[in-house]
């Protein structure tokens, strides 16, 4: 009777404050601090490349993956969330941050694209009804079992699908 009181709506999710943790949270190793810096770190595709580089930190070294065992989905939500900002700023269109359960509800359409993912946040853009998932791509890749060799490729390709 009242059907369009039902009516899903997004929520949208703040990733880009998390995005800015990847220099303003660094810890005492000599390497963070001397690259995970705001220089370092503008949110330009150039930027990937130091992403690149932690990640591999990350997978490759003892301390690296002790880090990794214990905080995973912190990483993944502040890689993801930064490549994800990168993206966007690239892209300029109406791709914004929601709770991934909330596009699944607002959007049946994009279902099954949503259905693999593990993580509560994507970029959505409502005029084009599509996802970017740059977190999922970030867990893969930190697990070793991503199509991509690295992060910046994953980027470039996005944009490049986007633009």
């Amino acid at each position: 009777m009242f059907s369009f009181l039902n009516i899903a709506k997004l929520k949208k999710d703040d990733l880009k404050g998390i995005a800015k943790l990847m220099y303003r949270d660094v810890s005492d190793d000599s390497w963070d601090k001397e690259n995970l810096t705001k220089r370092n770190w503008d949110f330009t595709i150039e930027s990937i490349r130091y992403i690149d580089m932690y990640a591999k930190r990350l997978i490759n070294t003892d301390f690296g993956t002790e880090l990794l065992n214990k905080h995973f989905d912190n990483f993944v939500v502040r890689i993801g969330a930064y490549i994800g900002e990168v993206i966007k700023n690239y892209i300029n269109q109406d791709f914004y941050w929601y709770e991934s359960d909330s596009v699944r509800n607002y959007s049946p359409s994009l279902d099954e694209e949503l259905s693999d993912s593990k993580t509560q946040s994507v970029l959505y853009s409502k005029k084009r009804d599509m996802v970017i998932l740059p977190l999922n791509v970030v867990s893969q890749f930190l697990k070793g079992n991503s199509p991509y060799s690295d992060l910046l490729t994953y980027v470039e390709e996005v944009i490049k699908q986007n633009t």
